[in-house]
């Protein structure tokens, strides 16, 4: 069992007509467009929206959306484009791009599918990248090159969805509207389509269960800090990292607004909570009437109580929900929502009734619109398919690509499904994903007999790792034909640093090979680091659920580090390559700690006091070394993710509280209950100055432990490690939150330290 991770149309009518594209107001088209775009029927009247579904669609749709995301983007150049919307038809949304040398002209059916075909430009035509992290922007010449004809692309699939319940937790949720904006632009760029948007969803149970007896305090001691939300919203645990003020919900939802009129902006779909019966302590002893269902532990938390749905009182608790939640938030035409994720009870309650009811409450308050599943462990049960109209679904699937012999048609009968990866889980910084498992087996999904397959689910736990895996399974959906791995990196490796490079080229044919090309055995993420795990001399992952070996050979690694060290200079001045290079040299480096433990252990059970003292040195520089080279790149830095949440109180012990929430994510994850039952560093990531003041020193205490048993004859004092990494957790300190360093020569050290 994995922890946290992640959480009446017909279907041909919601395939062709996504959240306000069945509604588009086309701008007029410039006159300079190309023939072809000039022929286009004029675009279709909007239907009349039905319910509040409905009226979530009717957003007008303007290129200005696109154009100010293109500003935002590529300033020095925004005025090169020339932007066009066209009119969706049963084809599905599509873009086209022509022009000559400084006049480039893309046409689009969204403002986002614009953005699409931009980024189809820049990548295709340009040579340059826009990735997440990191671009070669800086590589565009002053006039932009003129594409060499009219290149037309079609999206294979209705639903491109991104984003992992877990998102706002590990990918910080303290985050503010800069961050989450770029986010957007960046979710557009890569076509995008539909996002799941959890910022805010809290203010709608704030508000709605004080139509139930409960004050407003109450609540806010149930709800539990923004880092630890992912979890409540998926009915894994309350309260912890809390209690949350007023201001911080308020503050919260109007930022959730602001994020939901900005995909709607670009014509894309924000995908919202449903309800589906979490209910706060004690929902019977204030409500009677409202039976509920205990659901137990999970990982070492209480859950939250489930109210049974098919009792008279859920449809009015939903109904609550629901109409707070269009009052804060909005409203939409999807639905996320998992009954009974990891491990719940439903106790006497059949599955099936209990979904049936679910779906008829949403239909109640938002008619027609579609309910969103994540395909995890044994979710959605047969049982629960078997109480609804599985054409109303979306099965975003987190395991397309992490087990053989997958049937989705045979598992979810007749049910929409996304083909979706789970690349990262926790945040963690390591590199690699089954990239080549996605080339070959989603077109021959696609295109089988009889599949539903409809779409692709971009789900990792955080999305600030890892930028060549968005960039490929995005690519997916807008493409007819299967993708040539091998080929794909070629292009990807000229077009990632600006400029074709043979030591570039060399780099990533070799993490092609290696992290970037393991197989479905059972992961869909590489091991992560023992640098960062609770020490043991036996430790094989940090996080309890992660892989216990390597995926890879070390080695592609290693090489990928040299040929990077090697490329030319004009190469090295742009930002992807100064990311790529500190993110190689930090895998490297993680790497070789698979090869140090074993020896500090050796020595220790050999009672060489001497070897074991040189050994535990090495394991003490090359931590050192590692920080070193984290603290190059500001996206390796510990103090923004801190410095986040202190901005969001509004007093000392706010924000000493929000950064305990913070924190404690981070590393012990909860309370001891929880870390001791296997979350303590689920979340582990590699930064300058998580390494050099919480994995460093915690590794120091546990080998002078050792070294003191070696000279004393005695057994190692025991350590209460929770108490010791919980104290971390408490303080205050301030951390940089610029970098500092020349990240080629420390990269180079780091090359040059792997043969010992």
């Amino acid at each position: 069992m994995r922890p946290p991770i992640s959480r009446a149309r017909s279907w041909a009518a919601r395939s062709a007509c996504s959240l306000a594209l069945c509604a588009t107001v086309l701008t007029a088209l410039p006159s300079s467009v190309p023939a072809a775009a000039e022929s286009e029927p004029p675009a279709p009247k909007a239907p009349a929206a039905a319910g509040a579904a409905g009226a979530a669609a009717a957003a007008v749709l303007s290129v200005d959306a696109a154009r100010a995301a293109l500003v935002r983007l590529l300033p020095r150049h925004a005025g090169q484009f020339e932007l066009a919307l066209v009119p969706a038809t049963g084809a599905g949304d599509r873009f086209s791009v022509s022009g000559s040398t400084g006049r480039i002209v893309v046409t689009g059916t969204t403002p986002a599918v614009l953005l699409r075909g931009v980024h189809w430009y820049l990548s295709y035509t340009a040579g340059v990248d826009l990735g997440s992290p990191g671009d070669s922007l800086a590589a565009l010449p002053a006039r932009l090159p003129g594409p060499g004809g009219t290149v037309t692309r079609s999206a294979s699939v209705p639903h491109r969805f991104a984003l992992n319940d877990t998102d706002d937790g590990y990918s910080g949720a303290y985050r503010d509207w800069a961050s989450y904006e770029r986010q957007i632009d960046l979710l557009a760029l890569h076509g995008v389509n539909e996002v799941f948007v959890q910022m805010g969803a809290e203010a709608a149970y704030h508000a709605a269960f004080q139509e139930f007896g409960y004050t407003s305090a109450e609540l806010r001691e149930w709800i539990p800090g923004p880092a630890h939300q992912p979890w409540w919203l998926m009915q894994n645990m309350s309260a912890f990292g809390g209690p949350v003020s007023e201001q911080l919900i308020a503050r919260r939802a109007a930022l959730g607004k602001r994020i939901v009129d900005r995909l709607r902006e670009l014509g894309m779909t924000p995908v919202l909570p449903g309800y589906f019966g979490t209910v706060p302590p004690g929902f019977t002893e204030r409500n009677p009437e409202g039976r509920v269902v205990p659901q137990g532990r999970w990982i070492g938390f209480t859950r939250p109580d489930w109210l049974d749905p098919r009792g008279a009182l859920f449809p009015r608790v939903a109904s609550a929900f629901y109409r707070h939640q269009a009052r804060l938030l909005g409203t939409t035409t999807m639905y996320k929502m998992d009954l009974l994720h990891e491990g719940g009870n439903p106790g006497d309650v059949p599955v099936g009734e209990a979904a049936s009811r679910v779906m008829r409450t949403l239909d109640d308050a938002r008619p027609g619109a579609t309910w969103v599943l994540l395909g995890w462990q044994r979710n959605p049960k047969p049982e629960l398919l078997a109480g609804v109209d599985t054409s109303r679904l979306l099965v975003v699937d987190g395991l397309s690509d992490r087990y053989d012999n997958l049937d989705r048609e045979t598992s979810w009968p007749g049910t929409p499904y996304a083909f979706g990866t789970i690349p990262n889980f926790g945040g963690h910084t390591t590199i690699g994903a089954n990239t080549s498992v996605w080339t070959d087996r989603f077109e021959a999904w696609r295109t089988k007999a009889g599949s539903t397959l409809k779409g692709i689910a971009f789900l990792p736990e955080a999305t600030s790792a890892n930028p060549v895996t968005f960039t490929l399974f995005t690519e997916l959906a807008w493409r007819d034909a299967p993708v040539n791995h091998a080929d794909w990196f070629a292009q990807y490796a000229s077009r990632r640093y600006g400029a074709a490079d043979p030591h570039a080229a060399k780099a990533w044919e070799w993490l092609q090979k290696g992290p970037y090309g393991t197989a479905s055995n059972g992961w869909s993420e590489s091991q992560d680091s023992l640098f960062t795990a609770r020490p043991s001399l036996t430790v094989r992952t940090a996080a309890s659920w992660g892989p216990k070996e390597m995926r890879y050979e070390a080695a592609t690694v290693e090489q990928a580090l040299t040929e990077l060290l090697q490329v030319a200079p004009a190469v090295r001045s742009t930002d992807a390559y100064r990311y790529d290079l500190v993110d190689t040299a930090r895998q490297a480096l993680t790497n070789r700690s698979r090869v140090l433990l074993p020896r500090i252990k050796t020595a220790y059970e050999a009672k060489d006091l001497a070897g074991f003292r040189a050994r535990a040195a090495e394991w003490r520089q090359s931590m050192k070394l590692l920080d070193e080279v984290l603290a190059t790149d500001r996206r390796f830095l510990l103090g923004p993710w801190l410095e986040g949440a202190r901005a969001w109180g509004r007093s000392d012990a706010e924000r000493a509280t929000l950064e305990f929430d913070a924190r404690s994510l981070i590393t012990t994850w909860g309370h001891r209950a929880g870390s001791e039952a296997g979350l303590h560093d689920y979340a582990n990531r590699e930064w300058s100055g998580l390494v050099s003041d919480f994995y460093a020193p915690r590794w120091s205490t546990y080998l002078d432990s050792l070294e003191t048993s070696l000279v004393t004859g005695q057994a190692p004092a025991a350590i209460d490690w929770f108490s010791w990494e919980n104290a971390w957790n408490l303080r205050r300190e301030s951390y940089p939150v610029t970098p500092k360093g020349d990240p080629v020569a420390l990269a180079t050290r780091v090359r040059d330290s792997l043969g010992a």
